[in-house]
């Protein structure tokens, strides 16, 4: 690989500017894998961390390429991959002793109205960890006071097309940067670049039981995963039951929740229909990929959740507090 440059100043910064360090946010997706890669040939500033945020409900397929990077991309240039965790989602929806941190689910409720519970698992089981260690790696641990001026400088996957999810850290000590918007680099830019690097099966990078899978996502699942299409199916209809915890309470869910948009439980659900947003990235030739992403709900990245738009309250849906 290529030698790495110094560390480097952006337009306008002074040397008391400078992060403590560069931390990506690694979901071990297209993007966030072609940022690594890129900082480890020495094309982007040296990374001195990868975070990858585990929700303990990850695709085999996700976990086997996060090995890979950690391996034979970021270990060679030492880049050191951390792995944070706040728990497994799946078993903590389940579990009567856990608080319910809301995954967005689809719901029917009981005047037969379509509804979804609000979004708490980017924030919970992504952005917190990944926060805490953040703090750790500062020297100031939850709740020690950051000092003004004291900030790490964190990457964060974003394509061309995709420039609209592009946020802000919602913490003066984190201060993100968009290296792939900085380049003019779109999600099949990135895919070519790994194919190069014989990283071409690199996955996509969500929950097994995300609600936002879109039904290429669910086949997918089916059919090169049974046992991972087994949990999901046992997983959904667990589901409706209700928040084991909320039921032991007495608080209820008024409605039924799904993990498919269909609102029928996934083992019924009409994941072999082709939807439009299917057709449209199949009309797209392989050189002109841009736009496959849109309508085609399939990743999640810590600051950027392609959920958002869809996520509501509990109370817009009849749900009991």
């Amino acid at each position: 690989m290529r030698a790495r440059p110094p560390f480097s100043l952006h337009p306008g910064q002074t040397i008391s500017d400078q992060p403590r360090f560069r931390a990506l946010s690694l979901g071990a997706g297209v993007q966030s894998s072609t940022l690594l890669a890129l900082s480890a040939e020495g094309i982007l500033p040296r990374l001195d961390y990868a975070i990858f945020a585990d929700t303990g409900w990850e695709p085999e397929a996700v976990y086997a390429h996060l090995d890979r990077l950690e391996e034979e991309i970021a270990a060679p240039v030492g880049i050191r991959v951390l792995r944070v965790s706040a728990g497994n989602i799946r078993d903590d929806a389940l579990s009567p002793e856990h608080r319910f941190a809301s995954m967005s689910l689809h719901i029917l409720n009981q005047d037969g109205q379509p509804g979804m519970t609000r979004r708490q698992c980017t924030g919970e089981y992504k952005v917190k960890p990944i926060k805490r260690k953040v703090r750790e790696l500062l020297g100031y641990p939850y709740p020690t006071r950051i000092p003004k001026g004291v900030f790490v400088e964190q990457w964060v996957g974003i394509s061309r097309d995709e420039f609209h999810r592009a946020k802000d850290a919602d913490v003066k000590y984190m201060r993100n940067r968009h290296p792939l918007l900085d380049m003019s680099r779109s999600r099949a830019d990135c895919v070519r670049y790994l194919t190069s690097l014989g990283l071409a099966d690199t996955p996509k990078s969500s929950c097994l039981g995300r609600p936002f899978h879109g039904n290429a996502q669910w086949r997918h699942i089916r059919v090169t995963s049974p046992s991972e299409w087994a949990d999901v199916v046992e997983s959904d209809a667990a589901i409706r039951q209700g928040n084991a915890r909320a039921n032991a309470s007495g608080s209820r869910l008024l409605g039924a929740a799904f993990l498919h948009r269909s609102r029928v439980p996934l083992s019924e659900a009409p994941i072999n229909h082709v939807t439009a947003a299917e057709l449209a990235a199949l009309r797209i030739s392989a050189d002109d990929a841009d736009a496959l992403e849109n309508g085609v709900e399939d990743g999640c990245s810590p600051w950027s959740c392609r959920g958002d738009a869809d996520a509501l309250t509990q109370d817009d849906f009849g749900l009991a507090t």
